[in-house]
């Protein structure tokens, strides 16, 4: 077992870890304790999170688990991988300079009063597979909804890895999902997303299209790509832009932000979810929308208002 830490003082900006992981961007991250979006959302928590990287996203080929805690000023960190400071840096993004990003974002109060309340709240990088499935899944769902969804897929299709005593399991690879019956995947009680899954993951697998494809379009392009797979509108493919595939000025349109519109953006509501999406782009600031809406939906979901 590799062990080690990271000086939160050293990333521009800090770490609250448990709101990065626990602020419904990510379906990817578990809670040793079993406890994920049960607990007091307010940061500095000090509980161990851990994610299962699948063997196509490695360099050794093998699904690797790392674990993290936030404590005393360090990200600690056990992991079944030598490289676990390299994937923490980039699934946690933290290059990311949050001080740079919360100056350059316009003053807002709502936004400020998000920003106080869960400073150090980073973006993630999530695997793009395991993020497209997840979002399709999320469609009318609560976040521990979603997360339950994902985990029993994981437990159900994906490679198991033991670790330090524990048996761990990665999200399942395309090929791994494929392979499931529209059935099978409504016994995991995914209901009418079954399909979709399904029918995704059969696209993934035999290359008819990848979610990787979108990187590189121009932002509205990458959205219109996405939305190829089946489940997947325009909130869906935002979500994949933002917290897979590094689009910072996404800004998914989902229930918590149309709420904010209606009751502090009126004049950001323009009919048609693409016009809507620019408004509210521009008034978070553009190029890193993304951070304010993510800030912003936390603080509304956990009673901030």
């Amino acid at each position: 077992m590799d062990t080690g830490s990271i000086s939160i003082a050293g990333l521009d900006g800090g770490l609250d870890l448990q709101s990065t992981v626990e602020s419904g961007q990510s379906y990817l991250w578990r809670r040793e304790d079993g406890r994920m979006y049960e607990t007091d959302a307010a940061h500095g928590g000090d509980a161990w999170y851990y994610t299962v990287l699948p063997a196509i996203e490695t360099e050794t080929n093998e699904p690797e688990v790392i674990r993290a805690r936030q404590t005393d000023g360090r990200l600690d960190w056990e992991a079944s991988t030598p490289n676990a400071p390299t994937h923490l840096e980039h699934l946690l993004r933290l290059e990311d300079d949050l001080d740079a990003i919360v100056d350059a974002t316009p003053e807002d109060p709502l936004v400020e009063r998000a920003y106080e309340a869960y400073r150090g709240l980073r973006l993630v990088r999530d695997p793009a597979f395991g993020c497209l499935v997840s979002f399709i899944c999320s469609a009318q769902m609560r976040v521990s909804r979603i997360y339950g969804m994902v985990t029993t897929l994981a437990e159900e299709y994906g490679d198991w890895v033991a670790f330090d005593g524990g048996t761990y399991h990665a999200f399942p690879t395309p090929v791994q999902l494929a392979e499931a019956t529209e059935s099978e995947l409504r016994d995991l009680s995914l209901g009418y997303r079954a399909p979709y899954v399904q029918r995704t993951a059969e696209m993934v697998a035999s290359n008819e299209a990848t979610p990787e494809e979108a990187q590189g379009l121009a932002y509205e392009d990458a959205r219109d790509s996405l939305t190829r797979f089946v489940g997947v509108g325009d909130k869906v493919a935002d979500c994949i832009l933002l917290f897979s595939l590094g689009y910072l000025e996404a800004v998914p349109l989902d229930t918590w932000i149309r709420t904010a519109i209606e009751e502090y953006y009126p004049d950001c509501e323009q009919g048609s979810y693409a016009d809507t999406s620019r408004a509210i782009r521009e008034q978070f600031g553009g190029d890193y929308a993304g951070y304010a809406q993510t800030y912003v939906f936390h603080y509304l979901r956990n009673g901030g208002e």
